[in-house]
């Protein structure tokens, strides 16, 4: 069967499992091929081919409900469902998200970017089905790197205690991006290598179901020798004990097992879960060597792996994790956490240099928070290295644990801002508006990868409360990286450029656009003023008071939300300092969530360009010379 055939999985139902085989053959070719062409979510995605296969295969999908946990191995189920012939297009301004997405098919019954929602938003369909007295399946695919979420272990208990009929397939790999951590991932280290349970345990029931008339206390004893030899073969059963039935674990690539167990499951009464083994990266050597790597790629060479990156600038994720190691030589009380991405955050370097000073706490962003709390309160220097959209999901502890207690931990908020082709679920453009109104909390942005190593040195070496610095994704703009740290006056700005009349406030990525505007309007004559406002709180109130007094007309500029951003706190300001007169125009990003593409094609999309702020500053020039 050609996959460009395929619009509905209906159409795979009539085949055999040796033809399912040659199907999924054809599906790892299409993703290798197309991928390296437009990158994407690789690894995780041949590592589920069989098993999205067997789902569609058993199930009726969009009748039966198959939720993804974090959506980005939902490329085989997108194919499946009638897409492939979109797949050029993948994580593309305008194109097929990387990601369920409920407005492309109604297959796609739950979006997700994030990990460890599926069990509860399953939880929750089973319910309605249940109220409305439907018939159906609600199936949810979780990796066991998910499953360290907090999330996910209080809807286990949830769904344990109310015996609804959801299935759980726990996709386990041993991995989430980097390698799992933690006892969960240690007990399922534990149940692969005890495969003969099932087994043994079908044999025992078997044998007892041939003594006639068991009744009364026989039964019972009958019950306790199964419960003894749970404990006896898997040394302790989460899963059962939270009152689910554990199924597997299973060959994740055998479809003739995975449709067996499925079949399995589906006769059983209330919550199974099914245990299934996967490789990462299956079928494609390069990605299975280095699945970390070919967990989100960037376009490829086919036969080596290659990745095509153009030359430039170290990242400022680079910069990060080397300025982090230069500063933990001379302080021993730097302590690094990361929430289960040590390479994505750039801590790699960190973690081999002080190995006993880095903590990887698996997907939990709530637990690294209040750890590094505790650390705090212990006197040590904690630095949480995290994305800004992962941060949002430890709200609750910023301000509870850090931020009320005043305590003295730096988060490193990387991917501040548009993050590009993975869309809206991951675009960091809220951190300044839900950090800025916590108390006692420091916010800085650097304007340049310079900016950010002396910020991380004054935040962790000068400061005494929580900071948080925020940088964007991709390379920084190319300027020398300074040997000797720096430190940098708390809440002062950096005038770049001298003007009169108007004056553009730019924080961390938008002062080049600032600076690049200014160079196109010298050519007109204009000539604002330019200032890094590398502080987003404090504010600079003397520079603030000193523009207000030479009645400038503002522009504030910030690659974050409108409302409650940095622009809205100039207003603030103003207002309660009776500044009623002064003019602020806010460039930022407006009150809708913004669609995947690339980071100028996004700008553009929002007017945060190089061209919308040089006629935002035509316009205001000219209605100063109007009223002069």
């Amino acid at each position: 069967m050609e996959l460009n055939q395929i619009k509905d999985p209906k159409q795979i139902k009539p085949l055999s499992v040796k033809e399912l085989q040659v199907l999924a053959e054809e599906i790892r070719n299409f993703l290798i091929e197309k991928l390296s062409l437009t990158g994407g979510h690789l690894a995780p995605n041949l590592g589920v081919v069989e098993l999205t296969l067997a789902l569609h295969y058993l199930y009726d999908s969009p009748k039966d409900k198959i939720l993804w946990d974090v959506g980005h191995q939902a490329y085989v189920h997108k194919i499946l469902t009638g897409r492939s012939d979109q797949f050029d297009s993948l994580r593309q301004f305008k194109g097929l998200s990387g990601f369920p997405k409920r407005s492309e098919s109604e297959h796609d019954v739950w979006e997700t970017g994030h990990s460890s929602t599926s069990l509860s938003a399953a939880m929750g369909l089973a319910i309605a089905r249940d109220l409305k007295k439907e018939n159906h399946r609600v199936i949810a695919v979780i990796g066991d790197g998910a499953m360290t979420g907090g999330m996910a272990l209080e809807a286990l208990n949830h769904i344990g205690h109310e015996q609804r009929n959801i299935m759980i397939v726990l996709n386990d790999n041993e991995m989430s991006i980097a390698p799992n951590v933690g006892a969960i991932h240690n007990y399922l280290g534990k149940l692969r290598t005890n495969v003969h349970y099932v087994k043994a345990k079908d044999e025992l029931e078997a044998l007892l179901n041939k003594i006639p008339a068991i009744g009364g206390k026989l039964a019972k004893t009958a019950e306790r020798i199964k419960d003894s030899l749970k404990y006896l073969v898997l040394n302790g059963v989460l899963f059962e004990e939270l009152g689910l039935t554990y199924l597997g674990p299973i060959d994740g690539h055998n479809i003739e097992e995975l449709i067996t167990t499925f079949k399995q499951a589906n006769k059983t009464e209330g919550p199974v879960l099914v245990h299934v083994v996967t490789k990462k990266g299956k079928g494609y050597k390069p990605a299975e060597l280095d699945s970390d790597k070919f967990h989100g790629i960037s376009p490829y060479k086919i036969e080596s792996g290659e990745v095509m990156k153009k030359d430039g600038p170290p990242s400022y994720t680079e910069v990060f994790g080397s300025s982090i190691v230069k500063i933990a030589e001379n302080n021993t009380k730097v302590v690094a956490i990361t929430a289960a991405m040590p390479s994505g955050t750039g801590l790699k370097k960190f973690q081999e240099t002080f190995p006993d000073r880095f903590y990887d706490v698996g997907i939990a962003e709530q637990h690294a928070t209040t750890m590094a709390a505790g650390l705090a309160v212990a006197g040590m220097s904690p630095v949480l290295a995290i994305y800004s959209t992962f941060l949002q999901r430890a709200y609750d502890q910023l301000i509870h644990d850090v931020a009320r207690q005043n305590l003295h931990v730096t988060f490193a908020i990387d991917r501040a801002g548009f993050v590009g082709a993975d869309g809206e679920t991951h675009h960091g453009v809220f951190d300044i508006a839900y950090l800025r109104s916590l108390p006692n909390m420091i916010i800085m942005a650097p304007k340049d990868e310079n900016e950010l190593q002396h910020m991380l040195y004054t935040a962790i070496e000068e400061c005494e409360g929580p900071v948080a610095i925020r940088y964007p994704r991709g390379n920084g703009v190319g300027v020398a990286l300074e040997d000797a740290f720096k430190r940098i006056p708390i809440g002062k700005y950096e005038i770049l450029r001298s003007g009169q009349d108007i004056a553009i406030l730019a924080v961390g990525s938008m002062v080049h656009i600032a600076e690049q505007a200014a160079d196109q309007l010298m050519e007109l004559d204009i000539y604002p003023m330019i200032i890094n406002a590398r502080f987003v709180k404090p504010l600079d109130e003397d520079l603030l008071m000193q523009l207000a007094e030479q009645r400038y007309k503002i522009i504030t500029i910030e690659e974050g939300v409108e409302k409650g951003g940095f622009g809205s706190a100039i207003l603030e300001f103003y207002s309660k300092h009776l500044q009623n007169e002064m003019e602020v125009t806010i460039m930022g990003i407006p009150d809708e969530f913004v669609e995947q593409g690339s980071m100028a094609q996004l700008r553009n999309l929002v007017g945060l360009s190089v061209g919308n702020l040089v006629n935002q500053v035509k316009n205001l020039g000219t209605q100063i010379k109007q009223r002069a």
